[in-house]
């Protein structure tokens, strides 16, 4: 609470202009360590999502990668997900995979800021959530200063979706960019 001589101190990202609230905040307090991790989403192959998933749910494909994009628009113009093929995370890819990653994600960057709409491309990996690698590529609309930075995922969240057409033909030209071999 502000003001309140007990309260810790609240960290100094909470008045930067990107801070998506206003008004008081509370800390949570911090829970005791947990003995045991739990576990992720599709630890086991044969519960992962993404391995049950088919080409068709994705919007490129290749032997090795695939890219999708959440089921509906959301508040940045563009929101896609980079993944590999094969049920592995981040720490298990071979020298082979984790080149391709590094040129994949400089092609996806590339497509994604190459759109109109586009000022910059934020790309991001939680290892919390699921087993299966997936790398997040999420556009910063341009002119929009305020989403800059750590907070744009809380932003996505709070901004109106962004109009279904222009979505759909924006994962569309990524799609083709991605497929452009040259």
């Amino acid at each position: 609470m502000a003001g309140n001589p007990r309260s810790p101190k609240l960290p100094d990202f909470v008045s930067w202009p990107a801070f998506p609230f206003e008004g008081d905040f509370r800390l949570k307090p911090v829970a005791d360590p947990a003995d045991t991790e739990p576990p992720r989403r599709g630890e086991e192959p044969g519960d992962c999502a993404s391995c049950a998933s088919g080409d068709d749910a994705y919007l490129w494909t290749n032997e090795r990668w695939r890219v999708k994009s959440p089921p509906k628009p959301s508040g940045l113009p563009v929101v896609v997900i980079l993944e590999t093929r094969a049920h592995l995370d981040l720490g298990d890819l071979s020298t082979m995979h984790s080149a391709e990653l590094g040129v994949l994600t400089v092609r996806l960057e590339r497509a994604i800021r190459s759109l109109d709409s586009v000022a910059r491309v934020h790309v991001c990996r939680w290892g919390d959530g699921s087993a299966h690698l997936q790398l997040w590529f999420l556009a910063r609309p341009k002119g929009h200063l305020q989403l800059r930075g750590p907070f744009m995922t809380m932003w996505d969240d709070i901004l109106p979706p962004t109009d279904e057409q222009q979505w759909r033909e924006d994962l569309s030209y990524i799609a083709a960019w991605l497929n452009d071999t040259d």
